[in-house]
């Protein structure tokens, strides 16, 4: 009988965050629902991708309770919010392409939602035909960020501009969503490589803290004022859009103060790469906790400012260096400042998660060769529909503009993450290069990805400024 206790007990707990999880989606919908009755409107774009993003919330929470406590039950449930999850932003797809009258392609907002909805799609390949379960730990939350993000970036319907009326906009956005998904696969599993190769904790570590670091030195490299404030940019509340002191150049606003505290979030991040880099060059392992006790004080710290930040950006009014008078401004007019401070939050509890659970995690992955092998077979997925992209992309410029290449900001960095991938490529086949040398150059080649992605279109618009 004590026997029998004893094995219905996992069991029992294997539920307990499933049913907490059911619990909060239907709440959440629920919740919804009430206020589409008010409303009227039952199938908007809007109502779709808040329902796609309480499944991949759902999904996400299950695949953490996975990697946690190893429980199978959470892994099915993960899959199952993750298809419905993907049902949602299907729809929301077809709603917004019958909307528009065309797909889904034209603007940085419509992409991130074709960009979430092929890495669900993945997510669940990956997990049935590879058998990495644990890939939603990664994917789920990167799907979450970009399902907020689109809250936050301008979504109305526009007609597309003459350069946009081509059906090779279609082919060439079709392969930049698939190939970007694939690359960020192959970064999932390549950092699960490490995982699994014994990669020294303390290395995680200091590549966390120095993720963060770079998160906010990239904001306050662009955006602090010498007096303290941050500058974001004004937002015009009843046109729905970024203010402009003139044609092409926007207005910017200072929120005083709250570039000090970011500097000082910044400090904080960056004491467990310094405390790191001492134990290593003093061989003193015993500075490792305290290194790790920092990363808690750094995560609290960032937390906090992202708070303030929330709170100051949707309410008040702020001076300008370029006008006269105070201006509000939105979380929708600074959406990839706050990209930035959730996702170093969200890659600080990662970390937290394998310093915590690190021997449960590497027994639930497949073996390293078994993850290098999926690695390398992403990659070569990804590789050809970069290729493809950039050739498709040439012959559009060719048609459009009559030239194949411009050198504009994103073709330039698209032609890099082509080079890298292509590095990665010929020296595993040249070079034999197998395990670490070739996970860290996945991992590099999703950064780069990444700043193509988004920090071309934030830091340094050109031809694509509407991408």
């Amino acid at each position: 009988m004590a026997r029998a206790k004893a094995e219905q007990q996992p069991a029992t707990t294997g539920m307990t965050l499933v049913v907490l999880v059911g619990l909060g989606i239907l709440f959440l919908l629920f919740m919804a629902f009430l206020n589409v009755v008010k409303s009227g409107n039952l199938l908007t774009e809007s109502n779709l991708l808040y329902s796609a993003l309480i499944f991949y919330a759902g999904a996400g929470a299950l695949y953490l309770g996975f990697g946690v406590t190893a429980t199978e039950s959470y892994v099915k449930f993960a899959s199952l919010a993750t298809w419905a999850g993907l049902l949602a932003n299907t729809a929301a797809i077809g709603h917004r392409w019958y909307a528009a009258g065309h797909p889904p392609f034209a603007s940085i907002y419509e992409m991130l939602l074709s960009f979430v909805w092929t890495l669900a799609a993945l997510t669940l390949i990956a997990e049935k035909k590879f058998g990495v379960k644990v890939i939603g730990t990664v994917t789920m939350p990167v799907a979450i960020v970009g399902v907020v993000l689109m809250q936050l970036l301008p979504s109305d319907v526009h007609p597309l501009v003459p350069a946009l009326q081509s059906t090779w906009l279609h082919v060439h956005v079709t392969l930049a969503m698939l190939a970007y998904a694939a690359c960020a696969l192959s970064f999932a599993l390549a950092m699960m490589f490490l995982i699994k190769d014994n990669m020294k904790t303390e290395t995680f570590l200091a590549a966390t803290s120095l993720f963060s670091v770079i998160s906010y030195a990239a904001i306050l490299c662009t955006r602090f004022e010498k007096w303290g404030g941050l500058s974001v940019i004004g937002w015009d509340e009843p046109n729905k859009s970024e203010m402009f002191v003139s044609r092409g150049m926007r207005l910017f606003v200072v929120i005083p103060d709250l570039g000090w505290l970011l500097l000082l979030v910044l400090l904080a991040a960056a004491a467990p790469l310094v405390l790191c880099a001492y134990g290593q060059q003093t061989k003193d392992q015993s500075i490792l906790p305290t290194a790790n006790r920092a990363v808690f004080v750094s995560i609290l710290m960032q937390v906090m400012a992202l708070i303030a930040f929330l709170l100051r950006t949707r309410s008040g009014a702020y001076p300008s260096l370029d006008a006269q008078g105070l201006f509000p401004t939105s979380l929708k007019a600074s959406p990839f400042i706050l990209s930035a401070l959730v996702g170093s939050i969200f890659v600080s509890l990662l970390y937290l998660l394998l310093l915590w659970r690190r021997e449960d995690l590497e027994k639930l992955l497949p073996s390293a060769q078994d993850l290098d092998r999926i690695t390398y077979k992403t990659i070569c997925l990804a590789f050809p529909l970069l290729t493809l992209m950039i050739a498709a992309g040439a012959y559009w410029a060719n048609r459009t503009w009559g030239s194949y290449w411009n050198w504009d900001p994103k073709e330039t960095w698209a032609a890099i993450t082509w080079l890298v991938y292509a590095g990665y490529l010929h020296m595993r086949v040249t070079r034999g290069w197998r395990g670490r040398r070739a996970a860290y150059f996945a991992i590099l080649g999703f950064g780069v990805v990444m700043f193509t992605f988004f920090g071309v279109t934030y830091l340094l618009p050109g031809l694509h400024a509407y991408a």
